[in-house]
């Protein structure tokens, strides 16, 4: 019997591709979205082989398209009857020092991370706001917490922008409706697979996401993920002097 349907976007690798993996494994049916639909039948097969009880759509999404978003996320709700959580986690690691003449790599990040996670958002809360119910997961980051330099800068922007999100939502209380928000502290993934491997506090994808996936079991407002070392950090990052929190960056 299934535990409840979640639709999670930018699962195609990474961390999406690992929730779907734990979330799976815990009973959940899943509507898996990315812009790699080959990557998302690899991922479908082999949760299927694993939990062959589960149900497991997919669908070929650019979060930047809006008309395909709420197609999408309509079509999941639609398809399952409820749809009881969406982890808005599609999300891109691109960027530049501003002014250096890479305004294409920040723009398609803050495209990607904040217009598509707004834009998933205003679907998934249509679709919670009619069902009178729902769980919104906002994956932003510890860098959201401060500003960031070079390469940086928009990225933690980005971040920051869906974590202000999901506050401003939260704010709202919407009935029957509740809203979380995750920082993960340094995971392993695809996107940060050129990191030297021996970075501190780095942790493998299982384990980070297996943070992740605790805390949005719990349906915590905010989490900082792994618990340790992020939490106390998470503190000192918003109370250091810029000049100390820019050597993390």
């Amino acid at each position: 019997m299934s535990r409840g349907s979640i639709l999670i976007t930018g699962a195609s690798a990474g961390l999406g591709a690992e929730m779907a993996r734990q979330f799976a494994a815990l009973g959940y049916d899943l509507a898996l979205c990315a812009r790699r639909k080959d990557r998302l039948e690899a991922l479908r097969d082999e949760i299927l082989a694993a939990h062959p009880d589960r149900r497991v759509e997919l669908a070929a999404l650019d979060v930047t398209d809006d008309a395909a978003v709420f197609e999408v996320v309509r079509g999941a709700a639609a398809g399952f009857g409820v749809l009881d959580r969406v982890i808005v986690n599609a999300g891109l690691g691109k960027g530049a020092p501003l002014g250096t003449g890479r305004y294409d790599a920040n723009r398609e990040t803050a495209m990607t991370n904040f217009v598509g996670a707004l834009a998933t958002s205003e679907a998934a809360m249509e679709v919670f706001r009619r069902q009178g119910r729902g769980h919104l997961v906002m994956v932003s980051s510890m860098s959201a917490l401060r500003g960031m330099r070079k390469s940086m800068t928009t990225y933690a922007a980005s971040k920051a922008g869906v974590a202000a999100l999901a506050e401003g939502l939260r704010s709202e209380r919407v009935p029957g409706v509740e809203v979380s928000v995750v920082y993960p502290g340094y995971i392993r993934s695809e996107m940060n697979s050129h990191v030297e491997q021996a970075t501190r506090f780095m942790v493998d994808t299982e384990t980070g996401v297996r943070a992740m996936v605790a805390a949005i079991e719990k349906k915590s407002a905010k989490a900082y993920v792994p618990t340790w070392p992020w939490v106390p950090i998470s503190y000192a990052m918003r109370l250091l002097p810029l000049g100390i929190v820019r050597r993390l960056s």
